[in-house]
């Protein structure tokens, strides 16, 4: 259900290659992202989450400033201003957090997309918007688990241990959101160049039909 040892690190050699390259400020913080895997978009989100003390969900130019320097971005003060000034359509001198998310993470078909919802929705069992370890009792059997099997991990333990992986190391609260679950899997889809393989990984992941 999550990425591989091996396509997180295909992926976070891509990414770095491709930042030897990169000249677009964005694509820039993009691969910035990736390259410290599929949980990176999530790290940055997170970072500014930490900054938005009122919920307004929305940044000006100098939370955005912090947020960046906070999470370690290599941009330039100009490459900063130049990504706020594009997802700042309107000129407001506030930019929405959560169109800044989709800006960010890297290009999905439609169809992939929908992929990652379904999933979401199946295991959203209480339809409150938050995959939690209640949800994952009804869903996810982890009864065949080598950790469960010899004693080692108890069946919540095991369900704390799979919500881990869709959010930032350090900033664990047992509750994913649908956000955090399209950020970790834009990562995922970014590791991964087929459609077909992507689809087949999803569904036989979640039992999609």
């Amino acid at each position: 259900m999550a990425a591989t040892a091996r396509s997180q690190h295909d992926m976070q050699q891509k990414c770095k290659e491709g930042l030897a390259k990169a000249t677009d400020p964005l694509e820039k913080l993009r691969l910035q992202c990736l390259s410290r895997g599929a949980n990176g978009i999530q790290g940055l989100a997170r970072q500014f989450k930490i900054i938005d003390d009122d919920g307004s969900k929305s940044l000006d130019i100098k939370e955005f400033t912090k947020g960046c320097h906070d999470f370690g971005a290599d941009l330039t003060k100009d490459e900063i201003k130049q990504i706020f000034d594009r997802i700042d359509r309107d000129g407001s001198g506030s930019l929405d957090f959560d169109e800044f998310l989709e800006s960010l993470r890297p290009p999905m078909s439609r169809a992939r997309v929908n992929l990652i919802n379904q999933a979401f929705q199946v295991l959203d069992k209480t339809k409150d918007g938050t995959i939690t370890t209640e949800d994952l009792k009804g869903t996810y059997n982890c009864k065949m688990h080598p950790k469960f099997i010899n004693g080692e991990m108890t069946e919540e333990e095991i369900f704390k241990e799979f919500l881990k992986k869709f959010e930032e190391r350090g900033e664990i609260d047992g509750c994913v959101t649908k956000e955090e679950f399209l950020n970790y899997y834009s990562g995922v889809s970014a590791s991964i160049d087929s459609d077909a393989y992507f689809d087949l990984m999803m569904r036989n992941a979640y039992k999609l039909k």
